[in-house]
């Protein structure tokens, strides 16, 4: 999971949005904390400009304020809602009601005629408080100052409040937000899946490249797996072509060993002679396996298809000419138009090797079968000899195995067509008939 470049974006989708909504409900807060206040202290302005119009001094230089601040919460003690008016020369003080015997201690006082704000100091009750005054001075030189001021605590609750409804909306736009980066992840990643389904066909052999159209970034790794690929197939031709020079190189020395072979049993030095034989048959057999490993097809194109019909056709006739096949009858149930996803160089090998054998054990027939299922090719290749037991069935796939040793060969036919076929992504099985063999391939089609 940490290695997947989904959860990755996911991941760093997931704290983008959580720490960007996160800094956005802070600042909304605080905005909205702002805007609260300014209502808060344009109230108090408007309570304030009335209360100083409702104060007067009398003839002897009392303080007299109208009641004009109507307001219940003024009337409540310790509401939260306060007003007061001192006379700057004497110190009398008018206040609301609800200071009771409280007095509003500002930290210091506003020059004549100028509107202060004074966002937090301790009210009556120790709490927070917010408040505005104005210092007033009259024609006859005397002053008042005006205070007007409201707990915080209303604006916190107003704050928590909007908090409290913003949480939802924040919580929906994240789940909007998450929903685009999952669509962006989405899109965004799809070239990579058509990318993997590219190398797939590939290494199924259905394609020989990787045939997608990749955006810029993906073109790149793209072009250099083909690259790889381009490499890979010039060192098999490479190889398989190294391979069939060694096996050629081996075969004269070998003609010439087989000729000092008979020298020596002429010389009555048959003892050595078995000796030197047994080696060189087990240099054939490898020399043979070699051969058929260089001309296997696989890898070397990915679209091989071959008519099976032509190919079986083929193999019989030149079976037919052998000693073994001249006393034989030979039946082919091939749908003329059936094509068998395999190199036709291989698949005469498969046939050959199949049909040879069929043809050295049969008492008097051999038949070629081929059908197609949904997603396979069926190949069967039947005789009516003595067939194999189930004990040696396996063995019989085992390179250089003779089950007969006078039966001739070199023991590699049934291993070299189990390779291809493997190679090919299909399997071999082997089945006793009554009476005979009947040795059957399945050959998947491309999807």
């Amino acid at each position: 999971m940490g290695n997947s470049i989904r959860f990755r974006l996911w991941l760093a989708a997931t704290i983008s949005v959580l720490v960007a909504l996160a800094i956005a409900g802070a600042g909304l807060r605080y905005l909205f904390e702002l805007h609260v206040e300014r209502r808060v202290v344009g109230e108090l302005t408007v309570d304030l400009n009335e209360l100083i119009a409702a104060t007067t001094f009398t003839s002897d230089g009392r303080l007299v304020v109208a009641p004009v601040l109507t307001d219940p919460r003024f009337a409540n003690p310790l509401s939260g809602y306060y007003w007061q008016v001192e006379n700057t020369g004497t110190g009398d003080l008018e206040r609301s009601r609800s200071l009771w015997d409280a007095k509003l201690v500002l930290p210091a006082q506003s020059a004549g005629g100028e509107l202060r704000k004074v966002e937090e100091f301790k009210g009556p009750g120790g709490e927070l408080s917010i408040a505005v005054e104005r210092t007033i001075i009259d024609a006859s030189g005397r002053s008042f100052r005006a205070i007007v001021a409201e707990d915080h605590r209303t604006v916190e609750v107003s704050v928590s409040e909007y908090v409290r409804d913003l949480a939802p909306a924040l919580m929906m736009l994240a789940v909007a937000l998450m929903a685009a980066f999952f669509i962006q992840i989405t899109v965004g990643l799809a070239p990579l899946e058509t990318l993997r389904v590219a190398v797939r066909n590939v290494i199924a052999q259905r394609a020989a490249r990787l045939e997608v159209a990749a955006p810029s970034e993906v073109q790149p790794l793209a072009d250099e797996i083909n690259r790889l690929l381009d490499a890979q197939e010039k060192a098999l031709v490479r190889a398989r072509s190294r391979a069939t020079d060694l096996a050629h190189g081996l075969k004269t020395p070998l003609q010439v060993l087989s000729a000092d072979i008979r020298a020596l049993r002429k010389k009555g030095e048959a003892e050595l002679a078995d000796e030197i034989e047994k080696s060189a048959a087990a240099i054939r057999r490898h020399v043979e396996r070699e051969l058929a490993r260089a001309r296997l097809a696989p890898g070397v194109s990915g679209k091989a298809s071959c008519r099976i019909s032509d190919v079986a056709a083929g193999v019989i006739a030149v079976v037919k000419r052998t000693p073994s096949g001249k006393q034989l009858s030979f039946t082919m149930e091939v749908v003329e138009d059936l094509t068998a996803p395999i190199d036709e160089g291989d698949l005469s090998e498969v046939l050959g090797n199949l049909v040879e054998n069929a043809a050295r054990y049969a008492k008097s027939s051999v038949r070629v079968d081929a059908s197609a299922i949904f997603d396979a090719v069926i190949i069967a290749v039947a005789d009516d000899g003595p067939g194999i037991p189930d004990a040696d069935r396996q063995s019989a796939l085992s390179r250089g195995v003779q089950l007969d040793s006078k039966g001739g060969g070199s023991g590699l036919g049934l291993a070299i067509v189990s390779d291809i076929v493997e190679a090919y992504g299909g399997r071999l099985d082997m089945s006793n008939a009554d009476p005979g063999l009947v040795v059957t391939i399945y050959l998947p089609r491309p999807r």
